[in-house]
């Protein structure tokens, strides 16, 4: 259930976390300041969460479904952040032009893209990012493609990571959304914003409004 973060880079080959390469991955304090990443390494953010991956995700999902029946999302003290991640992603390769990144994020309502090299993971953009590379390149914005630009940091998640852990790091990242990635096939599974955790505490306020 860990969070990883990935610095910022060039999309070459795959930037997403080593724990889906097989290789180590070092733990960081939660909110502590980490050392230098590079592109062929990344630090887990959440020393706890990977213990507990390790020591059988699947298993706390069961136990956690038993535990939560008829408690309200937002007072969970352990909510799958799949339960309010959205499955819908839009992709686009690396070789892809910035304006051809922002006709996909126009055309389809979207405000963050997977940008894949090779199939592989190799960053996620949002729309705030992409349109200020554009009013300050724009000249170049349909030649320049994303393979040869330094793509922003962004946090990886599983399905089972916890949503208030991972709301915890986004804050500390300065981050608005997270990839969400299966652990099995390292494929992106979801993507969540701190617009669905807005959406979520919205709700609770008014549920209790109503009371």
């Amino acid at each position: 259930m860990s969070i990883h973060v990935s610095e910022p880079g060039r999309p070459i080959g795959t930037r997403l976390p080593e724990i889906f390469r097989n290789r180590t991955v070092g733990d960081v304090t939660e909110l502590e300041a980490s050392s230098a990443l590079s592109n062929t390494h990344n630090e887990a953010t959440d020393a706890e969460f990977q213990q507990a991956a390790n020591s059988g995700r699947h298993r706390a999902l069961q136990q956690y479904g038993a535990v939560a029946a008829g408690e309200r999302k937002e007072e969970r003290v352990y909510l799958p952040v799949s339960e309010i991640a959205s499955p819908a992603q839009y992709m686009v390769p690396a070789t892809a032009t910035m304006s051809q990144a922002f006709a996909v994020m126009e055309d389809n309502a979207v405000h963050h893209l997977v940008v894949l090299s090779d199939d592989n993971i190799a960053g996620l953009i949002d729309f705030r990012w992409l349109l200020t590379w554009i009013h300050e390149n724009p000249k170049e914005a349909d030649t320049q493609s994303l393979l040869n630009v330094e793509l922003p940091a962004f946090l990886t998640a599983f399905p089972e990571t916890d949503a208030h852990q991972l709301a915890r790091l986004m804050l500390a990242h300065r981050l608005n959304a997270a990839l969400i990635v299966d652990a099995n096939s390292g494929r992106p599974s979801g993507i969540v914003t701190s617009t669905d955790y807005l959406k979520l505490y919205a709700s609770a306020s008014q549920q209790e409004g109503a009371v």
